[in-house]
């Protein structure tokens, strides 16, 4: 028993020393750290994880037992923080930052933010720290990930997907951010001041389809400043276009054209023709 337990001691210590000596960075870290910063709305996610080989090994139901907590990789637990109120899945989750722990089945994961960030791997989890759980669906994957993965995918201004892939499992998680309210409130106050934001508010009002006669008018004001600049016609016969005025579309695809060409600006010149292209 004495030599088991010695045995048990040192190799305590070993484990110790070699996280330690890849902490202070003496030798690289087995499960390389990897930090993602991905805008999000008007915000930031900031996704923190580890990520181990597959080296072989059966990962789900080997590995990583099914039904036990996993921490999302190795090392401390996954984190992820919002800098702003988001949606996940549906679920209203609030500004913060929280460990993603997972429980991995063969048909159903359960997706776990705990409100207990930082801590090292699952073992001092507390289910009565959870802010939210839910379920999805894994996918079997024929391509082999021998190095977990984490990335955003399909992101848009208020949406996106949190994408995991090991082995060959791989889930797929959404969340959505309204940040339009926000928008309008910061349009609406930038609007007070000395300097107002014309170019950006009409592109704004425009893609989001909000009024299009105050739109207008902002393009027009914008352009004031430069009659000559070819971004302002584009963005002006759009938002003529989208009014239904294609005749005044086409007149300012036409100018937007000619002020392209005379700045030799070909990507202008191509986005005010694509305008005219469009037009039937």
């Amino acid at each position: 028993m004495r030599k088991l337990l010695s045995s048990f001691i040192a190799l305590t210590a070993i484990l110790v020393s070699v996280n330690s000596a890849s902490a202070q960075g003496l030798i690289p870290n087995p499960s390389s750290g990897q930090t993602i910063i991905q805008d999000f709305g008007l915000g930031k996610v900031t996704l923190n994880y580890f990520r181990p080989n597959v080296k072989g090994r059966k990962i789900f139901g080997g590995l990583e037992s099914y039904g036990a907590v996993w921490r999302t990789g190795a090392n401390n637990a996954t984190t992820i923080q919002f800098t702003d109120e988001v949606s996940i899945a549906g679920n209203k989750v609030p500004a913060g930052k929280y460990a993603l722990f997972t429980i991995p089945e063969i048909n159903s994961w359960t997706i776990i933010l705990n409100k207990t960030a930082d801590q090292w791997g699952a073992y001092d989890y507390k289910k009565e720290d959870d802010l939210l759980r839910f379920t999805v669906k894994p996918m079997s994957v024929k391509q082999t990930t021998e190095t977990f993965t984490m990335q955003f995918s399909n992101v848009t201004p208020g949406s996106m997907n949190l994408n995991l892939m090991w082995a060959n499992v791989a889930i797929s998680i959404p969340m959505m951010v309204d940040y339009d309210p926000k928008v309008m409130a910061n349009i609406d106050k930038a609007m007070m001041d000395e300097k107002k934001p014309y170019f950006a508010a009409a592109q704004y009002y425009y893609l989001n389809d909000k009024d299009l006669n105050k739109a207008l008018s902002w393009v027009n004001e914008a352009e004031k400043t430069d009659m000559k600049a070819p971004w302002y016609k584009l963005w002006k016969s759009r938002i003529q276009l989208k009014m239904g005025d294609k005749k005044a579309a086409i007149e300012t695809a036409k100018l937007g054209v000619e002020a392209a060409k005379e700045a030799k600006n070909d990507e202008y010149v191509k986005l005010n023709q694509d305008v005219l292209n469009s037009i039937k």
